[in-house]
């Protein structure tokens, strides 16, 4: 037996080795993606919100403000000067966690219209729009005000304010997962969207390591402790593929009530307890998807680990057998998505 496991240790070490070498030298045609630069720090325009004595006092600064603190700024101030920061300063009030949903959706309705790149997200409820880089955003579908449940998609590679809703792959994007989800719920459950952070593109050294998940995840937890401050129930967050590398990163400090991976690289932990979070913990594999030819190991910071789906990460499994291939976890009348419709109504601390 021990000499089953060390050989099993050894056999993944040659692996991971091998995928470095192949990542580095870009050998075997696997190093075909495109390093990308992260965006991070402040909304857009801060530099302007951060000059405006309009009220007679500073506002609170977008990089070092919590969500909770923007939240009681707003508070404080009349209808009339929330509607002078959304016209005056659009980029920063739409992005900013902490800013009542309504004024984020305003703001960023101004923003979407001022750029002719984006026109096609007009008339959506967009809780973040960013337009640096590649573009990001986030959609709501339902009502967050209202919805007895709430989720979040977090995508994997090849997503941006471009391609985040692209019709040739509805399963495959945010928006899709988002729209079937809450069909599935039948509407009971406000689904959010969030292609909030620069993902990889293409498959190459960005996707096997943490780089651009570390960003990603700093940007998660912001955004989930601003939906903590509208009054929202705790969200089940929903992780696709390099998507879960963040919310593994994110888990300790996320606010939710379950993480649910699909087509998962692995988390950047050994196991479910390695992520230090009080989330339910859930993961989903199909056996066709090509997500389990890739090696879960780690070395030299290259690789994410053990397979959440496996038997030894201690998550608990979601049948998608019947999910088509790495983007079908979402299609219409597969086990893994009236599984996740079950999940997202689910109360916290339910079933612990």
């Amino acid at each position: 037996m021990r000499r089953s496991v060390r050989h099993n240790r050894y056999r993944r070490t040659l692996v991971a080795a091998a995928l470095a070498t192949t990542v580095v030298t870009g050998t075997a045609g696997w190093a075909t993606g495109s390093a990308q630069r992260p965006v991070t720090g402040p909304p857009p325009g801060t530099a302007g919100w951060r000059a405006d004595r309009s009220l007679g006092r500073e506002l609170p600064d977008p990089e070092t403000t919590s969500p909770a603190r923007v939240a009681a700024f707003f508070r404080g101030l009349t209808p009339a000067q929330r509607e002078a920061l959304v016209r005056r300063h659009p980029g920063v009030t739409g992005n900013l966690d902490g800013v009542p949903v309504e004024l984020r959706y305003r703001a960023n309705e101004l923003a979407v219209r001022r750029d002719a790149r984006y026109a096609r997200l007009a008339g959506r409820q967009l809780l973040a729009f960013d337009p640096r880089g590649r573009g990001q955003v986030a959609e709501v579908f339902g009502d967050l005000a209202r919805s007895r449940s709430v989720a979040v998609v977090v995508p994997g590679s090849d997503i941006d304010a471009g391609s985040y809703d692209r019709a040739r792959d509805p399963y495959g994007t945010p928006a899709g997962m988002a729209a079937g989800l809450r069909a599935a719920t039948r509407g009971a459950t406000a689904v959010i969207a969030w292609a909030g952070y620069t993902t990889p593109v293409g498959v190459g050294v960005d996707a096997a390591t943490g780089r651009l998940a570390e960003a990603g995840a700093e940007r998660l937890t912001r955004f989930t402790d601003g939906l903590a401050t509208t009054g929202a129930p705790a969200p089940a967050v929903f992780c696709h593929s390099y998507g879960s590398v963040v919310c593994g990163l994110a888990a300790h400090r996320l606010k939710a009530k379950d993480l649910v991976v699909f087509g998962s690289p692995g988390m950047r932990a050994d196991n479910a307890a390695g992520l230090g979070t009080g989330a339910r913990v859930w993961a989903a594999k199909d056996p066709a998807d090509w997500i389990g030819k890739v090696p879960n190991v780690s070395l030299l910071g290259l690789g994410h680990g053990t397979d959440p789906a496996s038997e030894e990460f201690g998550a608990r499994r979601v049948p998608a057998e019947d999910a088509p291939g790495h983007t079908g976890y979402f299609a219409p009348g597969t086990r893994s998505l009236r599984a996740f419709a079950a999940i997202a109504a689910l109360p916290a601390g339910a079933g612990r």
